[in-house]
């Protein structure tokens, strides 16, 4: 069984940081694309804020773009997001995932991660 869990949402001024935290735990092969969308008001659809790919690099929305970085640390099977800068507008809950595969003779598939909660306060 595999579990996505996000960690480091919270409340923060405009202007402010904050890390974002997401493990991969379970029975896992390998895992290729990790990223990170978030929903910003409830009936939202999730919206794409960053995306690591092996061998390809980092992709980043325009609106968050030079102010957001991701990570991962592959060892640990976790991602990272450093939010700076943030804007009352970044307030959301983020979700993480993960295109990952259980063994070598599955498909990837993509797994997500509960949510963690970001306010920005004005």
């Amino acid at each position: 069984q595999v579990q996505l869990v996000e960690s480091g949402g919270g409340l923060v001024q405009a202007g402010g940081s904050l890390r974002l935290s997401c493990v991969a735990s379970g029975s896992i092969f390998s895992i290729n694309v990790m990223g990170w969308y978030r929903r910003q008001a409830p009936g939202n659809q999730r919206e794409a804020v960053a995306t690591l790919t092996p061998g390809i690099g980092p992709w980043y929305a325009d609106s968050v773009k030079g102010r957001f970085t991701t990570s991962r640390d592959n060892a640990n099977n976790s991602l990272y997001l450093q939010m700076n800068s943030l804007k009352p507008e970044d307030t959301a809950v983020y979700y993480c995932f993960g295109n990952l595969r259980v063994s070598r003779a599955s498909p990837s598939y993509a797994y997500w991660g509960q949510g963690t909660q970001v306010t920005v306060s004005s």
